[in-house]
């Protein structure tokens, strides 16, 4: 018995993006790992210790015993407070102790993959003590990588992988929020149009309609005079989408069209992760 088919495409996405931050951050100095990322709070070093967190628990491996400073100012909330255990506890670890466990998770996360036999609806550890279905963990950690991976590569200034297997899961997850965006977040009104024209290393342009009832559908299909054009390049698009940067701060890489005003409100509401 091998991998389950529905398994395999998160499987090779997750392994392309990790194996991609080790070849990142392994020949760092101690001092770079220390460069801020566009996590609120985060450095380089900061960002490799949730990878490692999260995939050692989904090892099985126990969760740290570990007491946080009170004076984190990015930790707002419950869930923060569980991420940011595993990323506190290793911010007195060395760059060679930090590969190296990296580097060690991989090797093991990586073998228990090859091996899993399991059923994609399979219930699994997932964080906060809960369980998931196998399948949706999978892709859930596919997307959570290769996000972070192109964390780092803005913070060291290598960018690269724009196109990979990961960003593919990624850009189907965020393409999938954006009718709640657009209709419910942003409140576009029946018979509404909004046009995503998303140009770079993923190029692909999508169409959310918002029908009498106020449900909106997205397609690949070409709107004629559609309420709202978004024109963007795909590095700010997921930027925006993974709450990285607000649009104030890339207005010189949007390009609008239609009515400003509901613009403003999908653009205000588009991060849908953080």
């Amino acid at each position: 018995m091998t991998v389950h088919p529905s398994l395999q495409t998160s499987i090779d996405a997750w392994t392309h993006s990790v194996e991609a931050i080790f070849e990142l951050v392994n020949p760092l100095v101690e001092g770079e790992w220390n460069r801020a990322t566009e996590c609120p709070g985060w450095s380089v070093r900061d960002v490799v210790s949730h990878v490692i967190g999260l995939e050692t628990e989904m090892l099985g491996d126990p969760r740290p015993i570990h007491s946080l400073p009170r004076d984190l100012y990015h930790v707002t909330n419950e869930q923060a407070r569980y991420m940011e255990v595993q990323v506190d506890v290793r911010r007195c670890h060395t760059a060679p102790e930090m590969t190296s466990e990296l580097d060690y998770t991989i090797i093991r996360r990586s073998r228990q993959l090859r091996n899993e036999k399991r059923q994609p609806d399979t219930m699994v550890r997932w964080y906060g003590g809960g369980e998931v279905a196998l399948e949706k963990a999978l892709l859930a950690r596919a997307f959570d990588v290769w996000v972070h991976e192109q964390d780092l590569r803005r913070a060291l200034g290598k960018p690269g992988n724009l196109d990979s297997p990961g960003a593919i899961i990624v850009r189907d997850r965020l393409l999938a929020a954006l009718p709640r965006v657009v209709a419910e977040d942003a409140g576009a009104g029946p018979g509404s149009a909004v046009v995503f024209d998303v140009n770079g290393a993923l190029e692909f342009m999508r169409t959310v309609r918002v029908n009498a009832e106020g449900k909106a559908t997205i397609d690949g299909s070409v709107s004629l005079g559609p309420t709202v054009t978004v024109a963007v390049d795909w590095e700010t698009y997921l930027r925006l989408a993974c709450g990285r940067v607000r649009p104030e701060a890339v207005a010189d890489k949007l390009k609008i069209e239609g009515d400003q005003q509901l613009a403003d409100a999908i653009l205000a509401n588009f991060a849908v992760t953080a």
